[in-house]
C-alpha cells in the first residue's frame, strides 16, 4: 500500500537541511547536460534576419493604405507618417533591450529577467496569440491572391499547403528558410519599387483625382479622421516585434541593424503608398478593393501585367510572414519551455537536422485547426492579431522602464532616453483604444483565445498544487478502492518527487544577508523546485568570506521549504566556468541565476548561455 498519511505530503515539503561542499577542479566535468540548454549558434546575417522579419512588417502595405485612408481620408498619409515616427521610437526601445538580454523570447525575456515568471508568461501568450493569427490571416489572404491568379483554385487547400511547407522548411532549419525569405523579400521591395515609380509617373500625367481626393471632406473632421487613421494604421508596424524573439540566431550586431532596415521600409513605403493611392483611386472606391488595393493600382498605372506581378508579389511575401511566424514562434517557445512554462517535450531534437520538430509540427496542427473550426472565414482572428501585437508593443515598453529601474548597472550599447520610451508606450496605448473604440467585439474574441493560452502556461506554473490536489483525493479514493487507485497515487508521489527534485543555483559574489534573502524568495515564488545552490566563486581562499557559511544557515532555516546548499567554487566567474559547472551539476544554464552585473563586467549577458537576472 502507497503511504496515505498526512506524513507522505510533509515529507514533500520539507526537503531536508542544506549542506556545504567545495570544488577545487572543475576539469571538463564528464558527461554533460543534453545539448538542449545550450544557445543556438549566431549563423543569420544581416540581411537574411532582415528578411524573416521584414517580410512579415512589409507585407501589411497590401493592406494598410486601404484600412487608413477609410478611417482618415486625405490625411491617411499623415497617420502612417506618424505611426512611423512611433516606430522610430520604439528603435531605440528595443535596441536597449537586445543589448541589454540578447536572447529570444522578447518581451517574455525581458519580462522575465526583471519581474516575476508569471507575468512574464502572460507577454508570451500575447506573442504566441499574435503568431498563430499572422500565420492563419497571412496563408489564406497569400491564397485569395494565389486564387485570382489562378481562378480554379481551392483556397481552403491551399492554405493548409501554405503553412505544411513553411513547417517542412522549418524542420530543414532556419538557414534555409531564411534563403527563402530573403529571395521574397527582394521581390517584393522590387515590386513596390515598381508600383510606386508608375503610379507616381500617371499622377504626374493627371493630378487631378489627387486634387479632389485632397480637397474630399474628412470623415468626421479632422481630428476624429487622424486619431482613428492613427489607429488604423498601427497595423502597419505589425512584426516589428519578431526580430527579438529570435535573435541569439542572428550574428552579433546584426539585431539593431534589423530594426533599422524594417524602419526604413515601412517610414518609406507606407505613406508614399498611401499617397499614390490618393492620387490613383477615389476614396469611393476604396472601400470596393480593400483586399487588392495596390493590385488595382498596378491595372491603373501600367495594366494587366502590373496587376499580376503585385498579386504574385502579395502571394509571396505573405507566405514570408508565415514564415516569419515559424521561425518566431519556434524561438520563443523553445525559450518558455526551458524556463519550464510550458511542457518539456517541446525541446526534443530530431537527428537529422536538430531542429525542435514538436513545436514546429504542434504549431502547423494548431494553425490548421484553428482554420478549421472558424470555416475559412477568419475575419473574428483579425482582432486577436490586433491586441496582441498592440500588447506585445506595450509590455516591451513596460520592460524597457523595469530595465532602467531594475537592472540599470547592466551593461548595454544602446539607451533609449525616458521622454523617448513613455511617448512611444503612449502612442501604442492610444492605438489600442482607437482599435477598441472602433472594433469594441475584438474584446471578446480576443479574451477567449487569450484564456485558453493563459490556461495553458497557468496549468504548469501551478502543477505541484495540482498534483498535491490529485493526491488528496486519490487518498481518499484509495481507502475504499484499492488497484488502479493505489497506481495512480504512487504516480502522482513519484511525479512530485521529480519536479521538487530539480535544482537551480545562484551565483552569490559575497555574503550579503539581504541579498540571499532575495534569491531564496525568488525561487519559492517562481520556481517548483526545493532544491537551491548558492555558488560561490573564488581564485584565493582569502576571498571566501567566513560569513557566508552561517548567513546561508540562517536563510535555510527561514524557509524550511528550500533546501539550500553551499558549493564553494574555485575559478574565476565566466562563460566557462558556468559551463562546466552546469555540466558538473547537471542544471541547465537557464536554470543558473545572478545579480545584476556592473558596467565593468567583462562579459555580455549573452555569453552566459542563457543565466539569469533576478536581483
Amino acid at each position: 500500500m502507497p503511504d496515505l498519511s498526512d506524513g507522505a505530503l510533509v515529507r514533500l515539503e520539507f526537503p531536508g537541511w542544506g549542506t556545504a561542499e567545495r570544488i577545487d577542479d572543475l576539469g571538463d566535468s564528464g558527461v554533460g547536460l543534453n545539448p538542449i540548454d545550450s544557445a543556438p549558434a549566431h549563423r543569420l546575417g544581416l540581411w537574411k534576419a532582415t528578411a524573416i522579419c521584414g517580410n512579415d512588417i512589409t507585407s501589411s502595405t497590401l493592406y494598410v493604405a486601404a484600412l487608413c485612408t477609410l478611417q482618415a481620408g486625405a490625411l491617411a498619409p499623415v497617420a502612417l507618417a506618424l505611426v512611423a515616427t512611433v516606430l522610430y521610437l520604439f528603435r531605440s526601445v528595443y535596441a536597449e533591450v537586445g543589448s541589454a538580454l540578447p536572447l529570444n523570447g522578447g518581451a517574455y525575456n525581458v519580462l522575465l529577467n526583471t519581474t516575476t515568471k508569471a507575468k512574464a508568461s502572460v507577454a508570451a501568450c500575447l506573442t504566441v496569440l499574435s503568431y498563430i493569427a499572422t500565420a492563419v490571416l497571412s496563408s489564406n489572404e497569400a491564397a485569395h491572391y494565389a486564387h485570382n491568379l489562378f481562378p480554379g483554385l481551392d483556397v481552403m487547400a491551399a492554405t493548409v499547403a501554405l503553412l505544411a511547407v513553411f513547417a517542412i522548411l522549418n524542420l530543414l532549419g532556419i538557414s534555409e528558410s531564411a534563403s527563402v525569405a530573403l529571395a521574397i523579400f527582394v521581390i517584393h521591395m522590387v515590386t513596390l519599387s515598381i508600383l510606386v515609380v508608375t503610379c507616381g509617373w500617371a499622377i504626374l500625367q493627371n493630378p487631378a483625382r489627387l486634387a479632389d481626393n485632397v480637397a474630399a471632406p474628412l470623415p468626421g473632421g479632422w481630428t476624429r479622421a487622424l486619431f482613428f487613421g492613427f489607429s488604423a494604421a498601427m497595423l502597419g508596424i505589425s512584426g516589428f516585434e519578431s526580430s527579438a524573439n529570435f535573435i541569439e540566431e542572428q550574428q552579433p550586431g546584426v539585431f539593431p541593424l534589423t530594426l533599422r532596415n524594417m524602419w526604413s521600409a515601412v517610414a518609406f513605403f507606407n505613406p508614399v503608398i498611401s499617397l499614390i493611392a490618393l492620387g490613383m483611386v477615389s476614396l469611393s472606391d476604396v472601400s470596393a478593393h480593400q483586399t487588392d488595393l495596390l493590385a488595382h493600382m498596378g491595372w491603373l498605372s501600367a495594366g494587366e501585367w502590373l496587376r499580376q506581378l503585385v498579386s504574385l508579389d502579395a502571394t509571396l511575401v505573405l507566405a514570408g510572414a508565415v514564415l516569419t511566424s515559424y521561425v518566431g514562434v519556434n524561438g520563443l517557445v523553445r525559450r518558455m519551455s526551458l524556463d519550464q512554462c510550458l511542457p518539456q517535450f517541446l525541446l526534443a531534437e530530431n537527428r537529422w537536422r536538430k531542429t525542435n520538430h514538436w513545436i514546429i509540427l504542434l504549431f502547423f496542427a494548431l494553425c490548421c485547426s484553428i482554420l478549421s473550426l472558424s470555416a475559412g472565414k477568419i475575419e473574428t482572428l483579425a482582432g486577436v492579431y490586433t491586441l496582441s501585437f498592440l500588447g506585445v508593443m506595450i509590455l516591451f515598453a513596460v520592460g524597457n522602464i523595469l530595465l532602467k529601474m531594475k537592472r540599470e548597472r547592466l551593461r548595454r550599447d544602446t539607451r533609449a532616453s525616458w521622454p523617448v520610451v513613455i511617448a512611444a508606450l503612449v502612442a501604442v496605448v492610444a492605438g489600442l483604444l482607437g482599435t477598441l473604440m472602433l472594433n469594441p467585439a475584438y474584446v471578446r474574441v480576443f479574451g477567449i483565445y487569450f484564456a485558453a493560452s493563459v490556461s495553458i502556461v497557468t496549468v504548469m506554473l501551478l502543477r505541484i498544487e495540482i498534483l498535491k490536489a490529485s493526491l488528496i483525493l486519490t487518498r481518499g479514493v484509495i481507502r475504499t478502492v484499492s488497484g488502479a487507485s493505489e497506481s495512480a497515487h504512487r504516480a502522482i508521489l513519484e511525479r512530485i518527487t521529480r519536479i521538487h527534485a530539480s535544482q537551480v543555483v545562484y551565483f552569490t559574489r559575497g555574503d550579503d544577508l539581504p541579498a540571499l534573502n532575495r534569491a531564496a524568495l525568488y525561487v519559492l515564488q517562481n520556481e517548483l523546485t526545493n532544491n537551491m545552490k548558492v555558488v560561490h566563486c573564488f581564485e584565493q581562499d582569502g576571498e571566501i568570506s567566513p560569513k557566508l557559511a552561517d548567513n546561508l544557515r540562517v536563510i535555510d532555516q527561514i524557509y524550511p521549504k528550500l533546501k539550500i546548499d553551499l558549493v564553494l567554487v574555485k575559478g574565476k566567474f565566466g562563460p566557462q566556468l558556468i559551463e562546466k559547472l552546469s555540466r558538473r551539476l547537471r542544471v541547465p544554464k537557464n536554470y543558473m541565476f545572478i545579480s545584476t552585473p556592473g558596467d565593468q563586467f567583462p562579459h555580455n549577458i549573452a555569453e552566459l548561455g542563457g543565466v539569469r537576472l533576478i536581483l
